[in-house]
């Protein structure tokens, strides 16, 4: 059995994602699962990086915010009225919603990041848009992906109706 990291192999991942000083971002509480190969289930980056990767090895990748989840665009800060929203809300809440130039393909998730008054501001960008971020993984599990996985370009789980 092949145990590299390959196209059209499932590759388990253990990972954390940290900032340039070392913060904690992302602890990787579950282990990651993706469809190695170009499918856009990880950034290019690191699936270049975990390329040919053995059980074992680890990877760290340094990404720039262009690289990862964008630059921070304070164009996707909207202010809206309070009474737009429901009763019990609350800052973290998510709410899906067009930008005021959008089209319904570039349909947002907006973070609501406060409450003041008769005001909500919500933040369509994504929680770590403008940050450099280091992914360190170690690969703990790879197998050949099914013909099924291949055709629908991610890893099934098995109890999936794809």
């Amino acid at each position: 059995m092949n145990t590299q990291v390959a196209k059209n192999t499932v590759v388990t991942l253990d990972y954390k994602v940290t900032d340039p000083d070392g913060e904690l971002v992302d602890a990787g509480q579950e282990p990651l699962v993706y469809l190695h190969g170009g499918y856009d289930d990880l950034f290019p980056m690191i699936e270049e990086a975990l390329q040919d990767k053995k059980i074992g090895e680890t990877v760290a990748v340094k990404m720039q915010p262009d690289e990862a989840f964008g630059e921070y665009d304070a164009d996707l800060i909207e202010i809206e009225p309070r009474k737009d929203f429901p009763r019990e809300l609350q800052v973290g809440m998510q709410f899906e919603g067009l930008p005021e130039d959008g089209h319904e393909d570039d349909a947002l998730i907006y973070r609501v990041t406060e409450i003041a008054d008769d005001r909500v501001v919500l933040d369509g960008n994504h929680p770590l848009a403008g940050m450099a971020l280091i992914f360190t993984c170690t690969v703990i599990a790879v197998r050949p992906a099914s013909a099924e996985e291949i055709a629908h370009g991610h890893v099934h789980d098995g109890d999936e109706d794809c």
